[in-house]
């Protein structure tokens, strides 16, 4: 068995049900992961993933890329597509999850709708204790924004956690296990 540990210190995404997002991190920093999206029009998929889906342009090098961040290490890099390369026969989908709070998921459905109504499927809950809204954006990827719930040790969810040896933070088994 693995020997997790509680590392909640060292993660942007806020704790508890009323949790308020950061505002976008603007600092420069080496990038552990990042998402490169190809688009064939940079300016209409800047301007859905800024004014949509709440992303900051963090700088661009116009024609070329556009370097996105919400959060810190949520990071998006819209490229120009290859109009010259031949479509693949089964393109697979690009999907992004992105961590948010409980009270961001209505505001970016409502404006990912206006931008484009039928963009957003949700919410819906998991069974891994989050609520989700899946939106399609103009290039084609399916960005998950997904946000805690409140853990209740003694719901189904809880004892579903615990069965596989995941418990609440500050419960009596002291996090995962």
């Amino acid at each position: 068995m693995a020997d997790y540990f509680n590392a909640f210190e060292m993660s942007p995404v806020p704790d508890g049900p009323d949790a308020v997002a950061p505002e976008p991190f603007l600092g420069i920093y080496a990038m552990p992961m990042f998402v490169k999206i190809p688009t064939r029009d940079l300016r209409a998929s800047t301007d859905f993933w800024v004014r949509g889906l709440g992303f900051v342009d963090l700088f661009s090098v116009p024609g070329q890329i556009v370097h996105l961040r919400r959060w810190a290490f949520q990071d998006v890099l819209l490229v120009p597509a290859d109009d010259d390369a031949a479509p693949p026969a089964a393109a697979p989908t690009v999907q992004v999850f992105v961590s948010c709070v409980l009270g961001q998921l209505e505001s970016v459905a409502d404006a990912c709708r206006e931008l484009s109504p039928d963009s957003v499927t949700g919410p819906y809950d998991t069974a891994w204790r989050t609520r989700d809204i899946v939106v399609v954006t103009p290039e084609g990827a399916h960005v998950t924004f997904t946000a805690a719930t409140p853990f209740i040790p003694d719901s189904d969810v809880g004892r579903d956690l615990a069965s596989v040896g995941i418990f609440a933070p500050d419960g009596e088994r002291g996090g995962a296990q």
